[in-house]
């Protein structure tokens, strides 16, 4: 397995695909990426040699990418909460932030079902 940004890639697959196992790298980056260090998209990360990976290495390196960036997004969240703004609100509730409805649906956001129980009536 090759090691990039402290991420094992998978050997079997496509440079392109490969490289979208670090976080922060989706398939265009990645393109632009092996194309910036001259490597053939169709090539499988088991063909790369050791001056290939050098320089993907370095193309990556110039990227914001994992932990960075996982920190840089917690960090806007967390500047979204402490304004108190719309976002912030959602996202301290647990609740989507981007229009959707939660009558229905959203059961990523919300969890598991809470069941709640009815109330009893009173019997006379």
């Amino acid at each position: 397995m090759a090691r990039i940004a402290g991420v094992d890639i998978p050997k079997q697959k496509r440079g392109v695909i490969a490289l979208t196992y670090i976080f922060g790298i989706g398939k265009s980056r990645a393109q632009e990426i092996l194309e910036k260090a001259g490597v053939s998209e169709d090539k499988k990360v088991s063909e790369w040699d050791d001056d290939e990976i050098g320089k993907i290495r370095e193309t990556v390196g110039s990227f914001k990418i994992e932990g960075e960036l996982r920190s840089e997004v917690q960090l806007s969240i967390k500047r979204l909460m402490d304004i108190g703004c719309y976002r912030g609100i959602r996202h301290r509730s647990g609740l989507p932030l981007r229009g959707q409805r939660t009558k229905n649906n959203s059961r990523t956001r919300k969890g598991k079902r809470k069941t709640v129980a009815n109330k009893k009536k009173a019997t006379k």
